[in-house]
């Protein structure tokens, strides 16, 4: 899940820096793949990973409930982001991007660091049967 991270990071940057640029087809472009991956991403943690370790570990409402909450507030930015792609809105794009940014940062950070080595050592005992599944599904973004 890490390694899909810094995919998405990178994504990320590239239609920063087309917006930036005033590039909107290339921001278009860009902005879409990182918005189909970063939703891929979510929905494996959301429908696959949470889900599992909340089963063996018996914690509905505790950090996985905060992801999915943050994945809600970045679906929200990058809809914004892409309505002001549209408007071909620079200043608007930016300034959605930058929260965004942050907003990322800090949940990928608590993710690596807390919740997804609590994953680990919660799961271990299906490492065989879920990696297979978290792959493949990460594979096809």
């Amino acid at each position: 899940m890490h390694h899909h991270h810094k995919h998405c990071d990178e994504l990320f940057a590239d239609a920063e820096a087309a917006a930036a640029e005033k590039d909107w087809a290339h921001a278009k472009m860009s902005l879409g793949a990182f918005h189909g991956d970063l939703e891929t991403h979510f929905r494996t943690e959301e429908e696959v990973l949470f889900p599992a370790f909340e089963a063996a570990t018996g914690m509905t409402g505790g950090p996985t409930q905060m992801m999915r909450y943050e994945h809600a507030q970045m679906r929200e930015l990058v809809a914004r982001m892409e309505e002001a792609m549209r408007e071909q809105d620079g200043e608007a794009f930016a300034g959605d991007a930058e929260t965004l940014l942050i907003l990322m940062q800090q949940h990928n950070m608590k993710e690596e660091n807390i919740l997804y080595p609590m994953i680990d050592r919660s799961l271990a005992g299906q490492a065989g049967s879920l990696g297979p599944v978290l792959r493949e599904r990460l594979a096809s973004a």
